[in-house]
């Protein structure tokens, strides 16, 4: 690329950006458009929207997985009783409300990606919040937040997490030791904030009538077999890879999409038509958008030509290089999907792992594991910035575009600035808090 289409691309992607954050047009619109406009420019060619397609076909594949299996489980009628027990569970309190919410998607959020979390639990909060007399958006907003967070509890609880630990050749295990205290300290992080961030509903209280008894389960077999598909997709997705033939997220995420549409074909409950009709299309082409632009972003090398220049700057200090990391991938991530954004830090991080000879140049060949312990702070670093810093905005993170386009379904629209509001707070505390952890892991593995 020669500098002035660098800049051009740079100033497409801005200009994108820009329309999304002042809510000038709709945001599938802007990506779209900021798609055609390089495009048309001659930036993005045909071979660009392959490698694009290559990226983001497992972040749609796990969103669309889990936008059929929640549509399926809808039918069942188990997310009104499951809003019934959580809604008295709060005993009318917005303050037990909010950490109910918490709570809930962490722990589902350890063993599910985060997207498909916000999917399967947005049904409960919003009936929740409706029966407290309280705006569901803010704590849409904050299961998207949570969701995001947890994602860092095991590897399989978030894309970003599961990219850079499969590179670096993290197992299960390897990940609960090193990464996951990290992950909860930055779940109970969000928790103090709360009261600050939504008052109205921190503080609200409301009279609740008796539990009702619950009325007699129908079609259980239909019931019985959908969760059977949720139970084989959650069991694939923890021990998928473990397999002699291994089966990750996104291909998990199919197979319990096809099982789910199976199901519900099977009990004759619906037409499949109506299923696939209310998948949040507008969500997945908005991201396959994002994606794209994300790829024109890479090819202009500015992400790539750091690797040299962090080298230059930092040398071998392994600790300093992933305190850096942390913060410019926190930034970026916050302001391009987080996702695509890991996939090119990895090359930079790798570039420059190789420059302070680290490691051999085998390295930047995919399938490479033998990382020594004095560089995993640096890719810990990177699971901090990318997973946390796409809390900040609206299209930092896969679960938040979810939750904003559950939002705009359920009548209200969610602006850049709104999300901001809560994100941007919740962000800088937890990438402070992140940059602790990894200062204090490498102090651990410097001796």
């Amino acid at each position: 690329m020669t500098d002035f289409e660098i800049y051009l691309t740079v100033g497409v992607f801005a200009g994108v950006i820009l329309l999304i954050a002042f809510d000038l047009i709709d945001m599938m619109v802007a990506a779209l458009i900021g798609v055609c406009v390089l495009l048309a420019l001659g930036i993005l060619k045909a071979d660009d929207l392959v490698e694009a397609s290559k990226t983001a076909a497992g972040p749609l594949a796990l969103l669309f997985g889990g936008m059929v299996v929640a549509r399926v489980l809808a039918k069942t009628g188990i997310f009104e009783r499951l809003g019934n027990q959580v809604l008295h569970a709060t005993g009318g309190s917005g303050k037990r409300f909010l950490l109910l919410l918490v709570a809930l998607v962490a722990v589902i959020c350890a063993f599910l990606p985060n997207a498909t979390t916000v999917i399967l639990v947005a049904p409960v909060i919003i009936r929740v919040a409706l029966a407290l007399k309280v705006d569901f958006v803010g704590p849409l907003i904050i299961t998207a937040i949570v969701s995001n967070s947890a994602g860092m509890l095991t590897l399989v609880g978030d894309p970003a997490t599961f990219l850079v630990g499969s590179a670096v050749g993290l197992s299960f295990a390897d990940y609960l030791q090193r990464v996951s205290l990290g992950g909860l300290i930055a779940v109970l992080a969000i928790i103090p904030l709360l009261p600050r961030l939504m008052p109205e509903v921190w503080h609200q209280r409301v009279s609740l009538p008796p539990q009702a008894t619950s009325p007699p389960v129908e079609r259980p077999m239909f019931v019985l077999l959908a969760l059977a598909a949720l139970a084989v997709m959650v069991a694939l997705f923890l021990f998928g890879e473990a397999l002699p033939r291994r089966i990750g997220p996104p291909v998990v995420a199919i197979i319990g999409a096809t099982l789910a549409l199976l199901v519900i074909y099977g009990a004759r409950v619906e037409p499949v038509d109506n299923v696939l009709r209310d998948i949040d299309w507008k969500t997945l082409v908005f991201l396959g958008a994002i994606f794209v632009l994300v790829q024109a972003f890479t090819k202009t090398g500015l992400l790539q030509g750091f690797s040299l220049q962090l080298y230059e700057l930092l040398g071998a200090q392994y600790t300093a290089a992933a305190l850096l990391l942390l913060a410019g991938i926190g930034l970026l991530s916050s302001l391009l999907a987080n996702i695509p954004v890991v996939a090119a830090a990895l090359v930079m991080t790798k570039g420059y792992l190789v420059a302070t000879e680290a490691v051999p140049e085998i390295a930047l060949m995919s399938g490479f594991t033998d990382w020594p312990a004095a560089t995993l702070p640096v890719f810990i670093a990177m699971m901090f910035g990318a997973t946390l810093g796409g809390n900040a905005t609206l299209v930092g993170a896969s679960a938040n575009i979810v939750s904003v386009g559950i939002c705009a379904s359920h009548g209200q629209r969610v602006t850049f600035l709104r999300f901001m509001r809560y994100g941007v707070p919740i962000t800088l505390t937890q990438l402070a808090l992140g940059a602790l952890y990894v200062l204090g892991f490498g102090y651990l593995m410097a001796r």
